[in-house]
């Protein structure tokens, strides 16, 4: 399973991201509402590797998983209810949840297992949204370019478009709809942005897909 001794030991860290980018955050925090919306209102739903919360408690999202006791904590402090647990291992029956949302699949052990379990723990038609910088644009180059100085992203794993299709074909899911955001480098972004639909421009990307 991913080091979670790295994410215990940097919640400070971790924190000050949503600080020094705030209109990052709140631009990837539009894209994912967008999707959201598309869904019928009162669903039960769940953010798998949810971080500190923050996504989670700006989305009303009321349950998810996250294997960083620490994290994990401030977590619950915003009012997310936590399972301490992997992607690639959820622990709850088959069929429980209307929506499973992810943020993080760049640190994910295994991608494949963690789409799977997904989609078992979704009820039929339930959906999955997939929140991801885009490897092939500027945000996820810039990453790279540095990860051999980043306590977060030194073992992440980016993903392409054509990669995420494929791999959510694969666990079963249809009906991919896509929007994006971040247009840009990272600091040069100094204003929240509207979403677009569609990908190949923006650096993060926000998918949706049914259960079939």
């Amino acid at each position: 399973m991913m080091n979670t001794e790295i994410f215990n030991q940097n919640v400070e860290a971790y924190e000050q991201w949503y600080k020094d980018y705030p209109q990052v955050f709140e631009s990837e925090l539009l894209a994912i509402k967008e999707q959201l919306q598309k869904l019928p209102e009162n669903l039960k739903g769940i953010e798998v590797g949810l971080g500190t919360g923050r996504f989670s408690e700006s989305l009303g999202i009321k349950e998810g998983v996250e294997p960083s006791k620490e994290m994990a904590a401030l977590a619950i402090k915003r009012g997310v209810s936590v399972i301490k647990g992997h992607a690639e291992q959820l622990s709850f029956g088959d069929l429980k949840f209307d929506f499973v949302l992810f943020v993080t699949v760049c640190h994910l052990d295994n991608i494949k297992h963690a789409f799977a379990e997904a989609y078992r723990v979704l009820k039929p038609k339930g959906t999955i949204l997939v929140g991801f910088l885009d490897r092939e644009r500027s945000v996820a180059q810039q990453y790279l370019e540095r990860r051999h100085r980043s306590t977060f992203f030194a073992n992440a794993n980016f993903y392409t478009v054509s990669r995420i299709k494929i791999l959510l074909n694969e666990a079963g899911f249809k009906n991919l709809e896509f929007n994006q955001t971040l247009f840009g480098n990272l600091d040069e972004i100094e204003d929240v942005q509207i979403p677009k639909e569609g990908f190949g421009e923006g650096s993060f990307i926000v998918v949706k897909a049914t259960k079939k």
